[in-house]
């Protein structure tokens, strides 16, 4: 009987435990699908860049297929013009904004008219989801304390100020930060933004900004400006995975080239031990 008794009190004070942690840290992460691999993800006209910007991740666009500024831009990834691994990664861009534009968000997380960051009126959030009815607006540093999923619902525009920041704190992680945006996103100049933008139109980045996440457009185009976008992995389950760089096939005039050189590596290996 003992025993029994027991049992029933530590099963009820798991369920208990579970009933009583706030919904933000149960909530799973948004699935990027295919979209993962990509740093940076246009639709139409292009995916443009102007200066030495780094990209770590692959660069696409679809259904158009220019992407220009590569180099002096250096993308540690593969680009793609307008191929099936682009058009997949739009549809799977799709899924994801469809599911963070759909998460329920509470009343008292309607942010709309506040300013995020040091130089607005909000600046510091713990996990949720945060909705603007139209324009979202970063001034100075936003902190994000705490494990668990961000997501910012924002109903037009996303704009950060020149110099603005992220800060991840107490476990936050830049891929549990999602900012999906109705319209248009502009990173100001200088601005250290962490999480993946997913914004319906376009994205601009402009001149020295850095991205620990992903910048994906659905319809428009995405400009880069001398800036470093790193696509981030991690994060709430799932898990966002981690960027895979393709390793380059060669050519049969390369692979020939190859085996001779191994072959007369081996020679010599073989002429020095007798």
């Amino acid at each position: 009987m003992k025993i029994k008794t027991a049992v029933f009190l530590a099963s009820s004070a798991c369920v208990i435990a579970l009933l009583c942690v706030p919904s933000e840290l149960l909530a799973q992460n948004v699935p990027l699908g295919s979209a993962a691999q990509f740093a940076v993800l246009g639709a139409t006209p292009n995916v443009t860049n102007t200066g030495p910007t780094v990209v770590i991740g692959d660069v696409g666009v679809w259904p158009a297929a220019s992407i220009t500024g590569f180099p002096p831009g250096n993308a540690i990834g593969a680009l793609h013009f307008g191929d099936p691994a682009a058009q997949q990664a739009q549809a799977s861009l799709t899924v994801a904004y469809n599911d963070a534009a759909g998460r329920a968000c509470p009343a008292l997380n309607n942010l709309t008219g506040l300013v995020l960051g040091s130089g607005g009126t909000v600046p510091t959030l713990v996990p949720g989801v945060y909705c603007f009815s139209s324009t979202a607006q970063l001034t100075g540093n936003l902190i994000l304390n705490g494990a668990g999923v961000y997501i910012f619902q924002v109903g037009s525009g996303l704009t950060t100020a020149s110099g603005s920041s992220i800060t991840l704190t107490n476990g936050a992680s830049a891929c549990g930060v999602w900012w999906q945006v109705g319209s248009s996103a502009t990173l100001g100049t200088t601005t250290a933004l962490a999480g993946n933008v997913l914004a319906l139109t376009s994205i601009t980045v402009n001149t020295g900004a850095s991205v620990n996440g992903r910048v994906l457009a659905r319809t428009g185009t995405v400009t880069l400006d001398s800036d470093n976008v790193t696509a981030c992995s991690g994060g709430p389950f799932p898990q966002v995975p981690s960027f895979a760089a393709a390793v380059p096939a060669l050519a049969p005039s390369q692979l020939a080239i190859l085996g001779i050189a191994l072959a007369a590596v081996a020679f010599l290996a073989l002429r020095r031990s007798f």
